[in-house]
C-alpha cells in the first residue's frame, strides 16, 4: 500500500480529527493504573517510607531527587517536603502521560514498560497559561 498526501483545507481538517480522536478515551485499565500507581506513591510517603516512594519515581525524577547522585533517594524525598496527598479525586490520560489529581497535590505520571511511575509531585496549578504547574519534585 502507498500513502499519498493531500494538501488543502479538508485534508488537514481530516487529519487532525484522526489525530485528536486517537488521542481521546483512555482505556479504563491505563487510568486505574496511572491512579494506583499514584495512590502507592501518596501511601508511601504519608507512611514515611521514602524508599518505597522512591521505587515509584521515573528514572530522570529520581536522578534530580538524588540531586545526580550526592543524596540517597529516600532523604532527598523526605527533605522534599511534600504534602500529605489525601484521596484521589480524578485523572486525566493522555497516551503515556497522566495527571492524577488528588486531594492536596497533583501527580504527573508516565507509563514505561515496568508501568506508571511518577516524574512530577508537590505540583500547584498557577495562575497563568505560561507556567500551569510548579513542581518542587520532577525530572530533568
Amino acid at each position: 500500500m502507498r500513502w499519498t498526501t493531500r494538501t488543502g483545507p479538508r485534508a488537514s481538517g481530516v487529519l487532525l480529527a484522526v489525530l485528536l480522536l486517537g488521542g481521546c478515551g483512555a482505556s479504563a485499565a491505563r487510568e486505574d493504573g496511572a491512579t494506583d500507581a499514584g495512590r502507592r506513591f501518596a501511601a508511601a510517603l504519608a507512611a514515611g517510607d521514602y524508599r518505597a516512594g522512591c521505587a515509584l519515581l521515573a528514572p530522570e525524577t529520581r536522578e534530580q531527587v538524588e540531586e545526580d547522585g550526592r543524596t540517597p533517594c529516600a532523604l532527598g524525598l523526605r527533605e522534599a517536603g511534600l504534602p500529605p496527598a489525601g484521596l484521589a479525586r480524578g485523572v486525566d490520560v493522555y497516551g503515556r502521560e497522566a495527571l492524577l489529581r488528588m486531594t492536596a497535590d497533583t501527580l504527573f505520571l508516565s507509563q514505561f514498560d515496568a508501568g506508571w511511575l511518577v516524574t512530577a509531585a508537590g505540583c500547584e496549578e498557577q495562575a497563568t497559561e505560561d507556567e500551569p504547574y510548579r513542581c518542587s519534585v520532577k525530572g530533568g
